[in-house]
């Protein structure tokens, strides 16, 4: 039995996520902000490492320029000047830049495959992490009275799904971000959170209501639960693909004597630390996404009386299994690594994109609940 309909709590939930929308903005902003000044004590690293090469070369005393970037780095430390926090301090060293395939003259280093951090800390990314934290209570509270508001559980409808899934998204990277410095994605998942948020408010706005009939089952909470989780896996490594591909790109454009034109990425890992730790969390969202198509299809034969039945959404939910099914066959057996597993991920999550957006607003089935 439905509980009854509380249009104030739905109407403190829409307060709520407007908050937390803005609330992101000011931490992109952050984010993006720490990126900048970061590039530029890179750079202002490597003119100083310049420099000292050059007068030892006057000199007659040969100074590799590696070793001048972290004198350099050194001393800029002991000076109290501002230098980079977690990996991208190490991305100062030598050590980084043959593990990225880069060389320090061309200043292709980049940060550190471990991604963990060190003593030195930025206070941009400090500032923008805590607002996340903040707009991520925010966002949370909005999901809350959203539940209290439905008397159920707010993924109902599009605009929940959106919502949940943004919350779950930027609470994923938060929780990551104990253990692994990837403050770097900031920029990417916030930003993502916020074209959700906004694409729910204005394109899926629903107001609160009750489910439809074959809704109303326990298997929603089982079924969509899992699927939002992995959803919010999904968008991190598409996330991690996306910075995959244009770091691969300009490590190959600086081996070949290029110019960097990308100083913001050395603070970013390898392309292929990025394609590893992007491989291990879709396998975990893999398994996730491998349970929504199982508690879906459980689900579809108490509502329906039937397993499977070819309807669009069951098809989709299907070929985004195979998708990434591929990806991790083709990685692990096959050799497909670098741009081309990037691009295999990429391809994964538009079809989840395409599975939310476009499935449930153009095509008819018995999955249509998009509450337009």
């Amino acid at each position: 039995m439905p509980y009854g309909i509380n249009e104030t709590m739905g109407q403190y939930s829409e307060l709520f996520m407007l908050l937390a929308a803005g609330t992101y903005t000011v931490a992109f902003i952050a984010f993006a902000w720490d990126l900048a000044r970061s590039s530029k004590a890179l750079n202002a690293i490597d003119l100083r490492a310049a420099q000292a090469s050059k007068a030892g070369t006057e000199d007659g005393t040969r100074i590799p320029v590696a070793a001048g970037i972290a004198t350099a780095a050194g001393s800029a430390g002991a000076r109290g000047e501002s230098r980079l926090a977690g990996p991208a301090d190490r991305a100062e060293r030598p050590t980084s830049a043959s593990a990225s395939g880069g060389n320090a003259a061309g200043g292709a280093m980049t940060a550190d495959g471990d991604m963990k951090y060190a003593n030195v800390r930025r206070a941009p990314a400090r500032v923008a992490v805590a607002l996340t934290v903040l707009g991520a209570l925010i966002h949370g509270a909005g999901v809350v009275t959203r539940a209290l508001g439905a008397g159920r559980v707010p993924w109902g409808n599009m605009y929940e799904f959106l919502t949940t899934g943004a919350f779950v998204a930027v609470a994923v990277f938060l929780l990551v971000l104990i253990r692994r410095d990837l403050r770097f994605l900031g920029t990417f998942v916030v930003g993502l959170a916020i074209v959700m948020l906004v694409a729910a408010s204005v394109a899926y706005w629903t107001p609160v209501g009750h489910l439809v009939p074959a809704l109303q089952s326990y298997w929603l909470i089982i079924h969509v639960s899992i699927a939002v989780l992995s959803s919010a896996l999904f968008t991190l490594t598409f996330a991690m693909s996306a910075l995959q591909l244009v770091q691969s790109h300009r490590q190959k454009t600086v081996a070949a004597g290029g110019t960097d034109k990308l100083g913001f990425m050395r603070l970013v890992p390898s392309a292929l630390s990025l394609e590893n730790l992007s491989y291990r969390i879709n396998a975990i969202a893999f398994i996730g996404w491998t349970f929504t198509l199982m508690f879906g299809a459980i689900w579809a034969e108490k509502a329906w009386g039937r397993f499977w039945g070819w309807d669009t959404k069951e098809v989709w939910t299907f070929v985004i299994w195979v998708v990434y099914a591929g990806y991790l066959h083709a990685r692990a057996t096959r050799g497909w690594t670098g741009t081309r597993a990037a691009w295999l991920s990429i391809v994964g999550y538009l079809c989840v994109v395409f599975n939310f957006t476009i499935v449930n607003q153009f095509f008819n089935g018995l999955h249509s609940y998009s509450g337009l």
